[in-house]
């Protein structure tokens, strides 16, 4: 089975020992920045999967006045919502000493997601970019962000050349309307990380990096990585 030459798979017996080794690595990366460069960012993925390893994560001692955190994408949602990817990332990363970190989120109580998203891209245009570590997921249909294989403007997102940071999404199978980094941001990265679990996204992965599906979204952002991507996955 074919996939790109430099990416690397990570591979754990449970989710508990994948998010423990993740947030090992993460942290690992973040303290490299700090010292480096006086500064980390990171961005993280909402959804049901990162829970474990947020929680890995923010028992890590790292000196947390000195990182922002950031959405990789985010619902067009209050920050209250249960369906809110920021509501997440307090309630299960930003605790302790890591509520020290700074957090750039993405939503905003504008009128539209267009409004928003503007919002956010001056916001995270002031940001010590590019993020030294991102942490993507992916979806079934092989979307990851909130690049949906349905968004009206997903070749936008997905342009290499693109200069936005923040854009809105609209996509039939993303129930509300999103707001997303875009390709080039996060592609840049330091470090990049897909963390998937369970068989049926692996198989899903393996069927893009195979070229039976090569223009998936996920298989696009793997590609542009300025990095080798590291894949960290359980059953």
């Amino acid at each position: 089975m074919a996939r790109p030459v430099e990416t690397a798979w990570h591979e754990f017996a449970s989710p508990e020992e994948l998010a423990e080794a993740l947030a090992g690595t993460v942290a690992e990366h973040l303290a490299g920045a700090v010292k480096s460069r006086g500064h980390a960012t990171l961005a993280v993925s909402g959804g049901s999967t990162p829970a474990r390893f947020f929680r890995a994560l923010s028992a890590k001692a790292l000196a947390w006045d000195d990182v922002t955190i950031a959405l990789v994408d985010e619902r067009f949602v209050g920050a209250n919502s249960e369906r809110s990817n920021e509501r997440l990332v307090r309630e299960k990363l930003l605790q302790g000493p890591v509520a020290n970190a700074s957090f750039a989120g993405l939503f905003s109580a504008d009128s539209d997601p267009d409004q928003a998203a503007a919002s956010a891209d001056r916001k995270f245009a002031g940001l010590p970019l590019p993020f030294d570590v991102v942490v993507l997921g992916m979806g079934l249909d092989g979307h990851t962000a909130s690049f949906f294989p349905d968004a009206e403007n997903l070749d936008a997102l997905l342009d290499p050349s693109q200069t936005r940071v923040v854009m809105p999404v609209t996509a039939p199978s993303a129930g509300e309307p999103r707001l997303t980094l875009t390709l080039p941001i996060l592609a840049s990265a330091r470090f990049l990380a897909l963390h998937i679990e369970g068989e049926a996204k692996r198989d899903v992965l393996d069927a893009t990096l195979s070229d039976a599906k090569p223009t998936a979204p996920i298989r696009r952002v793997l590609d542009a990585a300025a990095s080798p991507p590291q894949i960290y996955w359980t059953a």
